[in-house]
């Protein structure tokens, strides 16, 4: 079986080396973080280091982290809080914001992606204040970098009691990260999107921030978050963040990557599309729309030459739906539906690249000629 070319880090990274030979060390040890006797308390020491490392990733101080199953649990953890109460998301949300509950209210984007400051001031300001704003840092389909801090500002600016939460799943390790600088009451992350184990994530809270609890049962967390810890998936999370930040000065070569990527491409297909490329963007994330050649199409053919990217949000793919996050920005069903994402991280080599670009030539010529002949 020929090797693999992995381009979908956005829907999970490779596991790194070194976390999974911890993550198999600590599995090895029996130890209830709750239990008391020396066994529970060396269990409960990996939980505090990962804390600590965690901690170092985002700036956040070690107590204000809360251990989840992933981000999607963290996201709805802080939504379902403000249920029933005015709640503002942007359209280019996770479907794991976006569908957590009934009546949230949308936010525009610009056509690049990003979020509509004057529509947002408009919004904030007329009827009920909002209880909740909830913006991505890094938006998961075209890596758009999105002015979180100035949201944040603006919306305690208008209204004092006003909480604001960030999904910050793909920008962790990727782009520095401030918790307290960015003004933001919540930031929700995970664990296997920057090299850790999947299943594991985290909610940071800001001093004040209300945080339910969200899992009833035992005091593990604070009392926010029943049930056994996983401490060898967490232990993994913290040794990750740290990874992650040390790692984070080699993302510069995945945007000389990515642009050559992107230059290439479009000599291939002038006519080809590249969704937020005028905004800025983290370094790992493309989307290359050509109307009218579908997502499908295009997986297939690079999947059947052993490569591997996405059409849109891993938890909404298999369905080649026309993606929500395209069309807020103005995409029609035809071009939101013809849409690739290139995701790369840690692992990349630059010759996955050139394969990549080789595959999706032969790709294109192939589909053009079959067009031409039945013109």
């Amino acid at each position: 079986m020929k090797d693999i070319i992995y381009l979908d880090y956005n829907a999970t990274t490779p596991i790194k080396p070194d976390v999974i030979e911890l993550v198999g060390t600590i599995m090895g040890v029996v130890g209830n973080a709750s239990s008391v006797h020396g066994c529970g308390r060396k269990a409960r020491s990996f939980l505090e280091i990962a804390r600590e490392q965690i901690s170092g990733l985002v700036g956040a101080h070690p107590n204000q982290i809360i251990f989840t199953c992933g981000a999607t649990e963290s996201n709805n953890a802080v939504l379902k809080q403000f249920q029933g109460q005015r709640i503002l998301v942007s359209a280019i949300e996770h479907p794991a914001v976006r569908n957590a509950l009934p009546d949230i209210e949308f936010i525009p984007v610009t056509c690049e992606g990003i979020v509509d400051l004057a529509a947002f001031e408009k919004m904030i300001g007329e009827g009920t204040p909002p209880a909740l704003v909830s913006v991505m840092m890094v938006n998961n389909e075209t890596g758009v970098i999105q002015p979180v801090e100035e949201i944040a500002r603006l919306a305690k600016a208008r209204h004092k009691n006003i909480f604001v939460h960030t999904d910050a799943v793909q920008a962790a390790g990727r782009i520095p990260i401030d918790f307290p600088a960015l003004h933001v009451d919540y930031m929700s992350l995970s664990a296997h999107k920057m090299g850790g184990p999947q299943g594991v994530g985290a909610l940071i809270a800001a001093p004040g921030a209300p945080v339910a609890r969200f899992m009833h049962g035992g005091g593990q967390e604070k009392r926010q978050r029943a049930g056994t810890e996983n401490v060898a998936g967490i232990a993994g999370f913290g040794l990750a963040a740290e990874k992650a930040l040390s790692g984070m000065k080699d993302y510069k070569k995945l945007e000389e990557w990515r642009d050559r990527l992107e230059a290439d491409i479009l000599k291939i297909a002038p006519k080809m599309r590249v969704y937020g490329q005028k905004a800025p963007r983290v370094a790992n994330t493309t989307a290359l729309c050509l109307a009218g050649l579908p997502a499908q199409t295009q997986l297939m053919g690079l999947d059947l030459e052993g490569i591997a990217v996405s059409s849109g949000s891993a938890c909404s793919s298999g369905t080649f739906k026309p993606s929500p996050i395209l069309q807020a920005m103005g995409a029609s069903d035809l071009e939101a539906s013809s849409t690739l994402r290139i995701s790369t991280g840690w692992n990349t080599k630059e010759s996955d690249i050139d394969r990549f670009i080789e595959v999706w030539k032969k790709i294109y010529e192939r589909v053009t000629e079959k067009t031409l002949q039945n013109a």
